[in-house]
């Protein structure tokens, strides 16, 4: 991998929040990756501002230093990173999309810290894999209706698992709804709007399950 851009806070083709830098489609390195390796398919394609959302809730309601965090639909990675970044957490990104890791790779060197990264569909994560992990992120992963029962399952097994906390953000679909309604009922869970204030301007949903 090339070395990235080290990008200023002039430069127009960098978002900087909260403590990381974040290239647009437009920055030369992110059109670079695509003329290699193609755009990136099921949605990750870009930044998504759910995790704004993630980003900002974790400022208030940290996880503990150094604990162990499994990102699910990671595409660029940005949750996960800021994780690593601030908090010293070990952290693993999965996606069922490879062509997302090359995105996430060159966005951690660029921000200093180092992410492993798994192809993964949700549902064949087992019982036994989760329970490596202290804490699961995930923000926008439940945007098709094929998804909502992976996603429901997938925090039962964690659960399960002995999974502390699972945090998953959204801009308010339905879809989400359905996965954090029912857990907001059965399970020690915060489910809540989420508001970020300029420059981010970002409003949605927040779901904070713990495991008591």
């Amino acid at each position: 991998m090339s070395t990235p851009q080290t990008p200023t806070s002039a430069t127009p083709h960098v978002r900087e929040a909260f403590g990381l830098q974040i290239l647009k489609n437009t920055h030369p390195d992110i059109r670079r990756l695509k003329r290699e390796g193609g755009d990136a398919a099921l949605h990750g394609n870009k930044f998504w501002k759910a995790t704004y959302l993630l980003m900002d809730y974790l400022t208030e309601c940290p996880p503990d230093p150094g604990c162990r965090i499994l990102e699910l639909g990671c595409g660029w990675g940005l949750g996960g990173i800021y994780c690593a970044k601030e908090f010293g957490a070990e952290v693993i990104a999965l996606d069922a999309d490879d062509s997302v890791f090359p995105y996430l790779e060159h966005h951690a060197e660029l921000n200093g810290v180092e992410i492993d990264t798994v192809q993964m569909r949700f549902e064949d994560i087992t019982v036994e894999q989760l329970e490596q992990f202290d804490m699961i992120i995930g923000a926008d992963i439940c945007f098709w209706d094929s998804l909502v029962k992976p996603v429901r399952e997938l925090i039962g097994r964690a659960m399960d698992a002995g999974v502390e906390r699972v945090l998953l953000t959204d801009p308010g679909r339905p879809t989400y709804r359905q996965v954090a309604e029912h857990y907001a009922h059965t399970l020690d869970a915060v489910f809540s709007d989420w508001d970020v204030p300029e420059p981010h301007n970002a409003w949605g949903l927040v779901l904070d399950v713990y495991n008591t």
